[in-house]
């Protein structure tokens, strides 16, 4: 089973900040050449990227978030519910809506568009870019890093905890074999082994059947190719033609089923419900315990 401490002493959180400025590709210093030199206490926010909203919604205090990612609002994309999301405003992720609402920060993903990041610079305003976690110390180098920037460090520790008992707690026993296991994700595609997921996978008690069929990250798997060398599970989390084939109905020995891809785009709280769920698939795995 897997564990993990999380020490409070003044070193480890020293370290663990330090480390985050190489997840954060923002800098620790300032945001931006052109970003304001000192920023309020409580700064107010405008989030344009999905990950940010599922960790924004948990570190900062509610008169803070000026308005999160249109995707929030996305039923197919949203990290933290459509019900929550309409709580708040939202943003096309223009740089007009984004300067009509004044922020003292604008949080987004490290894929922004240049010529967005340009434009906030030139106006003056603070920009942080976070980049996509490739493992669990990394999104917890993230939560730290954003929860201190929004000025409220208790609430990242908080759910640092919360993430890292999730993972205690449905960590696979020792006493139980590990369950071969595609994740088939949109398009096709599976997921490399230096990725969040895969840690998740492993943690939960399931090994990539990858290396037995040829692929590693981003590859594309046929159905055909699949159906010829299947594993005890298939992991279907997305909605293409081969993904709903009738053939997947004929492996008697692969348990088939379903897992949202919002579980692993992202990190931060995501984690937790990907544990509880990947704990799930596994009770419901005859001979298998929870």
């Amino acid at each position: 089973m897997t564990h993990f401490s999380f020490p409070r002493s003044a070193a480890f959180k020293q370290a663990i900040a330090l480390a985050a400025c190489a997840v954060w590709l923002g800098s620790c210093a300032s945001s931006e050449d052109n970003a304001p030199e000192q920023q309020s206490e409580n700064p107010r926010i405008v989030s344009l990227n999905p990950c940010v909203d599922a960790i924004l919604f948990e570190v900062a205090e509610r008169d803070q978030i000026l308005a999160l990612s249109h995707y929030s609002r996305d039923p197919s994309a949203t990290t933290i519910g459509t019900a929550r999301a309409r709580e708040f405003g939202v943003t096309g992720g223009t740089v007009e809506e984004v300067a009509a609402l004044s922020p003292d920060l604008v949080l987004a993903g490290s894929f922004i568009a240049p010529a967005t990041r340009n434009a906030l610079n030139d106006m003056g305003f603070a920009l942080e870019t976070v980049g996509i976690a490739s493992s669990v110390e990394e999104s917890i180098a993230q939560v730290t890093l954003m929860a201190a920037t929004v000025g409220n460090p208790a609430a990242g520790e908080e759910l640092n905890e919360r993430i890292i008992a999730a993972i205690d707690n449905h960590s696979l026993d020792t006493s139980q074999t590990p369950i071969s296991t595609v994740l088939w994700q949109p398009g096709q595609i599976v997921p490399g082994d230096a990725t969040l997921v895969a840690e998740l996978l492993q943690s939960a008690g399931f090994t990539s059947h990858n290396t037995a069929l040829g692929l590693s990250q981003a590859d594309y798997l046929p159905l055909e190719i699949l159906v010829a060398n299947p594993p005890d599970l298939i992991l279907i989390a997305g909605d293409s033609k081969g993904q709903r084939h009738t053939l997947l109905e004929h492996l008697p020995e692969t348990t088939i089923a379903s897992f949202d891809p919002k579980l692993f785009y992202c990190g931060g709280p995501s984690i937790i419900t990907a544990m509880e769920r990947l704990a799930e698939i596994r009770a419901e795995i005859k001979g298998v315990g929870a």
